[in-house]
């Protein structure tokens, strides 16, 4: 089950969901409205490889926009830092942003139970768009868990992506054995 504007109120009173910063107007009837922080990154190299680290360079999105182009994948982070402690939480775009032909998630949209940081962003264009910083670009849903949890993601000895940070973060694949 999804929860519901009221549902998600209550559970942020409760301090199983914190969302920061929190705006009542950003809360939907069964989602809460996240945006684009700041910073992009875009890869260094024009060939990655899953077995390597491939670092990226990060900048900042001027104030009158960036355009970005079709065949390159940018990495974006929310503006919102969320915990979730007792929900799944899921990031989707919103409709007006894949309007633009903006894609946010290549394909990590659902955060694990524990989840404590900013959204990193997988971010790219069907054609030159511009964006800018604070511009709402996705939607958070959540969803009720089934059962006890074992360990939350942020008590994993393993969890690749707590480091709170507030720029996006590269793909950590090279961290696994294979």
């Amino acid at each position: 089950m999804i929860l519901s504007d009221k549902r998600i109120l209550e559970e942020i009173e409760k301090g199983s969901i914190i969302i920061e910063p929190f705006k009542r107007e950003c809360l939907g009837t069964n989602s809460y409205d996240v945006h684009l922080g700041k910073y992009l990154a875009t890869y260094n190299r024009r060939v990655l490889d899953a077995r390597e680290h491939n670092e990226i360079f990060h900048f900042e999105i001027p104030k009158d926009g960036y355009v970005l182009q079709p065949n390159t994948l940018y990495l974006g982070v929310t503006v919102e830092y969320t915990e979730t402690h007792s929900h799944v939480p899921f990031l989707e775009g919103k409709s007006s942003t894949g309007r633009l032909g903006i894609d946010i998630h290549a394909t990590a949209g659902k955060g694990d139970v524990g989840f404590c940081n900013t959204w990193t962003l997988e971010i790219s264009v069907t054609q030159p768009v511009k964006i800018y910083p604070g511009m709402p670009i996705g939607q958070l849903i959540y969803f009720v868990v089934e059962g006890e949890i074992e360990t939350l993601y942020n008590t994993k000895d393993n969890a690749k992506y707590s480091r709170k940070t507030t720029r996006p973060v590269e793909s950590m694949m090279w961290k696994n054995t294979f």
